[in-house]
């Protein structure tokens, strides 16, 4: 009997133990927690593992999908059981079960067993909620507008430099809408899009916190529709829908006194909108965007994604967002027609960081502040003053000698007004508006505690709010070079600010999406943010872009038709290839095949298109090395002759497509693009290459590494073409010369040659263009010129390439070759110039990888993070007379050496190694 009660005891204790073995979290549908009105078909589902032992892997999983909370907490899967399915997949699990309704909610949750032969405990609840799938799910909400645009001057792809056929101006419209709730609510969703974009309010309070709603897009082409969970908002009785239109790229105002960069006209603001409300007792109602629903002006007086955003007090209506407010002298809104509608799958735009002035300075009867920061952003202005009183905000990146601001780099004039009403403190965000700048400039006010006219209005507080996209960010960088450091922060206040709705160039003077750095500047991008959905929204934006001919623009959406300097503003092989890179680089990154299954048609025009342009396979169209580092202001490629950059890229693009060609079983495809890009090959190496001299046409730093990176350069001479590489770069006493397409090649090249000691002194001083020149003149995001030039952009995002190797080098946090989504990881630590420590980590699609490096004079040491389901190779340091130990004396195993390094195998867990 008393060996029955012990084992009863020893299987109840085992229970809790048994448990904390392996844990699924982190649950995500379409690379997002908990997302709500999303359209896909076929979601994908991952998740995370997480495990106290080491070397743990998964050995099969089990998910069940169910319709409702109740039938998940009885591992009811009514929707999808996968039951037990023998794998090791843990991310990108394509959703497989029954098919899924508009607007319905799906629960979710993820068991999984291990190489442990243990059995996890099923993964808190997760849900997705669907959006509308099809137009007829709209039941029946119209467009709505308050006024409309002839047809006449709808102008959707404006020629740059062209004089407008329209001089109108638009209203700013607010919508309301009235409706009864008599019973018990059990869940409540709007569904809505206004474009350009729209603020919704219910019974007067903001729903979402959200920034700029939707996203923008090629609006010929499709909207986006966005899905709020409003439950919470709904009361018993009348309850009111409130919603505020601005232009945003959909309409941009041909005011004369205002910046323009283009002048898109798609339509006057429009809003289609359906709220679903589900009762407790299973009965439903929909209010839907028709004729019934109210439109006055609002108090925004101007709104112009370019040239800024006025608000006029006096106008506003107090409670009109409210049930009591009276609409008498409100008009019935207009039905209009509208683009096809689409869920929007990336995060929002939101508000962020808050800067207030570090100085207020006084510049001929106007103030100045300086916020610190330059940065993508709107603002937050609190003032008293008298009715009347106006007020106008100028931002600026760059002051004159003055101290006063300029616009002339950033295009202008575009400014914030504000029209008082006089009734004790007044705060103001504008609504529609962000743009680039660290200084605002005052008129019309004082800041408080200056001594002024008693007849001012005071400024109590002057905010500026920085927006960006909402993705999550998932690396950390820090290392014991000053320089290095505050080189990742100027380049990631350059990403920050230029991730919105799209990758935009600059947050200022043109906002759009050059594609060039989609692909440049993915990897950075990615290690620091899981900015996956963006990348796809781009896609979508590529395909909408993409001519007839097969031609992707250089920008996407494409707003404007630039024609300056012939096409080559329009097509440039190394902005359009990002078409079909970046499905490539999501696959590697993230395991997401689905993007080349869906774009793969995009990407055969594309290079059919390349084909076409090419004389005996060379391109010689487009902008080439933009903004390298020649003797004439930046701009098109000085060093590098046109050619080199874009018939390297073309050959890049067919080895890519023959690579994704194979993996979607397209076998003729993958046999003509490798036998199209051995022509490629030939004739590049037969035009640019010198078999004398070992170099690529001018022995430009972009050239030789274009060549090595993409394959072009034959075995026997690629060192001496890194060598030639080398060269160049110490003959210049360690300086760059390639500019935006190149310079990242010449990175990647160097690392993958064990050159990090020639980047590390590249980017280790300030007296010569580059980002420590950058610093060393004040700026605080990546400038548009390697020199910080006073007379372009401060604030851009194409050279920020660096931020690569400071993972990749610098943390060593790597991927094996044919490694997918860091399921095979390289921890090797470039050790190089006055770096003595480092810690780097990544939140990969497995989990967190981190690298934290420290060294001294006869000693290295390394802790190590690898997530479970994956295994790593760690390069350690090592010389003869020294021994390789683990602190905690955990089991490894050494496979070997190479260029002065051991390698050592090991599976999850965290890593604690000791050379001495």
């Amino acid at each position: 009997m008393s060996k029955i009660v012990i084992f009863s005891w020893l299987f109840l204790l085992s229970i809790p133990l048994f448990a904390q073995d392996i844990k699924v979290a982190h649950l995500s549908c379409g690379y997002r927690n908990n997302p709500v009105g999303i359209d896909f078909v076929s979601p994908s589902l991952s998740w995370k593992l997480e495990s106290s032992k080491y070397n743990v892997t998964q050995t099969a999983y089990q998910i069940l999908v169910s319709s409702s909370a109740e039938n998940l907490n009885k591992n009811i899967g009514d929707v999808w059981d996968t039951k037990k399915v023998n794998s090791s997949q843990s991310i990108q699990v394509p959703f497989k079960g029954a098919k899924l309704l508009s607007t319905k909610t799906y629960f979710w949750k993820v068991r999984v067993w291990d190489n442990y032969k243990n059995e996890s405990a099923w993964s808190k609840d997760a849900f997705w909620q669907m959006g509308l799938l099809a137009q007829e799910d709209w039941k029946g909400a119209k467009w709505i507008a308050y006024e409309k645009l002839a047809d006449s001057n709808v102008n959707v792809l404006p020629v740059d430099g062209k004089k407008d056929k329209y001089t109108g101006s638009n209203v700013l419209p607010m919508f309301r809408k009235n409706f009864a709730v008599a019973k018990s609510v059990k869940k409540a969703t709007a569904f809505i899009s206004g474009l350009g974009h729209f603020e919704m309010s219910l019974n007067g309070a903001k729903v979402g916190d959200d920034f700029l709603a939707p996203g923008w897009t090629k609006y010929d082409q499709e909207a986006l529709f966005v899905t709020y969970d409003v439950t919470k908002q709904i009361n018993k009785g009348v309850n009111t829908i409130g919603v505020m239109l601005g232009n945003g790229f959909y309409y941009v105002p041909p005011v004369k006194d205002r910046y323009r960069k283009l002048k898109v006209a798609y339509g006057y603001p429009k809003m289609i909108c359906r709220v679903l409300v589900e009762y407790s007792d299973g009965s439903t109602a929909n209010i839907i965007s028709d004729q019934s629903w109210k439109t006055a002006p609002s108090p925004v007086t101007f709104s112009s994604i370019y040239g800024g955003e006025d608000h006029n007090a006096n106008m506003e209506q107090q409670g009109w967002n409210s049930p009591a407010f009276k609409d008498l002298k409100w008009k019935t809104s207009l039905i209009v027609g509208g683009p096809k509608l689409k869920a929007q799958k990336e995060d929002p735009v939101k508000i962020f960081e808050s800067f207030s002035p570090q100085n207020i300075t006084s510049v001929a009867n106007e103030w100045v502040y300086d916020m610190g920061q330059n940065s993508s952003a709107t603002i937050e202005l609190k003032v008293r003053g008298k009715k009347g009183d106006t007020i106008r905000i100028t931002p600026a990146e760059l002051l004159k000698e003055d101290g006063s601001v300029t616009q002339k780099n950033i295009g202008g004039p575009s400014y914030f007004t504000y029209v008082l009403k006089g009734s004790g403190l007044e705060t103001w965000r504008p609504k529609f508006f962000y743009t680039g700048f660290r200084y605002l400039q005052i008129k019309g006010a004082v800041p408080a505690g200056k001594e002024h006219n008693a007849n001012k209005a005071v400024v109590e507080n002057l905010s500026a709010l920085h927006i960006r996209n909402a993705a999550e960010q998932v690396g950390q960088f820090s290392s014991s070079n000053e320089l290095f450091n505050k080189t990742f922060k100027l380049i990631d206040w350059s990403i920050k600010s230029n991730m919105v709705s799209v990758f935009t160039d600059c947050p200022h003077r043109e906002k759009l999406g050059w594609l060039e750095q989609l692909h440049l500047m993915g990897n950075s991008v990615g290690y620091n943010y899981n900015a996956a959905p963006l990348f796809k929204k781009a896609l979508q934006d590529m395909k909408n872009s993409q001519l007839p001919n097969g031609l992707i623009p250089e920008i996407a959406p494409e707003y404007v038709k630039f024609e300056w300097g012939g096409d080559m503003f329009r097509d440039s092989p190394e902005w359009g290839s990002s078409g079909i890179l970046l499905p490539w680089y999501l696959y590697q990154w993230y395991g997401d095949q689905q993007a080349m299954v869906n774009y793969y048609p995009m990407m055969q025009r594309y290079i059919n298109y390349l084909a076409t342009k090419a004389d005996n396979h060379i391109l010689l169209q487009g902008l080439g090395d933009w903004y390298d580092l020649g003797p004439k202001p930046p701009g098109v490629s000085q060093l590098t002759p046109m050619g080199v950059t874009g018939t390297a890229i073309y050959y890049y693009d067919l080895k890519i497509l023959e690579k994704m060609a194979t993996l979607l079983g397209k076998k003729a495809d993958a046999i003509a693009y490798s036998n199209l890009a051995a022509e490629v090959k030939k004739s590049f190496n037969n035009k640019f290459f010198d078999s004398k001299t070992k170099q690529y046409a001018t022995g430009s730093q972009a050239a030789n590494a274009m060549a090595v990176y993409m394959g072009l350069v034959e075995d026997k001479d690629k060192k001496a073409v890194i060598d030639n590489l080398v060269k160049d770069i110490r003959d210049r006493k360690n300086s760059l010369t390639a500019g935006d397409i190149g310079y990242r090649y010449v990175l990647r090249v160097l690392e993958d040659a064990g050159k990090s000691d020639v980047i590390f002194d590249m980017n280790s001083r300030s007296d010569v263009p580059g980002y420590g020149m950058q610093i060393a003149k004040g700026a605080t995001a990546l400038t548009e010129s390697w020199a910080a030039l006073p007379t372009v952009s401060n604030n851009h995002f194409m050279l920020g390439h660096l931020m690569e190797w400071l993972y990749s080098g610098v943390g060593g946090i790597r991927q094996t070759e044919n490694s997918i989504a860091f399921s095979n990881i390289k921890i090797e630590p470039e050790i190089v110039g006055d770096l003595t420590s480092a810690s780097v980590s990544y939140n990969s699609s497995y989990g967190e990888i981190s690298s934290s490096w420290k060294k001294t004079n006869n000693s290295f040491e390394i802790e190590v993070k690898i997530p479970v389901n994956t295994k790593a190779v760690v390069y350690l340091p090592f010389s003869a007379n020294q021994k390789v130990s683990e602190v905690n004396q955990l089991a490894f195993q050494t496979i070997g050496s190479e260029n002065g390094k051991t390698k050592i195998s090991i599976g999850s867990g965290t890593y604690k190694f000791n050379v001495r």
